[in-house]
């Protein structure tokens, strides 16, 4: 695969599951952040969201996508797959608990005052999970794409092991002390094991 300072750092997933703290991690470190500041911090994400507006339309339209040469953008994993060719992707995958997901779903569509799914979450675990996983494959079945799958509580709990599989795989160019000194292990809400 191509190499160079100008490919495109990708932090996607599911909702909740991680990719706000990702991206704050890659801004600490050093590296450059494509978003908007369209939509602002709240309770659910205190530090902000951390999206580009034009994200949300990619499969309709792509044209921002060069914008993100050398920087790092946040894309929801429903849209990871229309990313263009034509450019080099490396993509940070969180992954969560699927019942912390859902938990930290459900408190903020209460908080917004909207209901859920109709499923169960047994049911939308499975989905979910079934979904991620179609996603990661084709990723890695592109000739344009290099993925790391990183575990939202590992990076928690155990950053130290983790930071340093994040900077290699992004060619060792950030500051890794910085982007652990971002983790607050008390915005960690919604633990399956609590």
């Amino acid at each position: 695969m191509p190499e160079g300072p100008d490919y495109i750092t990708v932090v996607s997933g599911l909702p909740r599951s991680g990719t706000s703290l990702m991206m704050q991690m890659l801004q600490a470190g050093g590296m450059p952040v494509l978003t908007d500041g369209v939509r602002p911090a709240d309770e659910d994400n205190p530090r902000g969201y951390w999206e580009f507006e034009p994200v949300k339309r990619l499969q309709a339209s792509h044209d921002w996508v060069h914008q993100a040469a050398g920087k790092a953008v946040k894309v929801v994993h429903a849209l990871v797959s229309s990313l263009p060719g034509g450019f080099v992707y490396r993509v940070i995958v969180m992954r969560r608990d699927l019942r912390e997901v859902l938990a930290s779903q459900r408190v903020m569509l209460e908080r917004v005052g909207k209901s859920g799914a109709k499923l169960s979450d047994d049911r939308l675990a499975e989905i979910f999970a079934a979904q991620l996983d179609d996603i990661v494959a084709g990723l890695r079945n592109r000739a344009d794409c290099s993925v790391l799958e990183v575990q939202h509580r590992d990076l928690i709990e155990r950053a130290a092991a983790v930071i340093p599989a994040v900077h290699r795989f992004l060619d060792n160019k950030l500051d890794a002390a910085r982007m652990a000194a971002v983790i607050d292990p008390a915005l960690y809400r919604q633990r399956a094991d609590q």
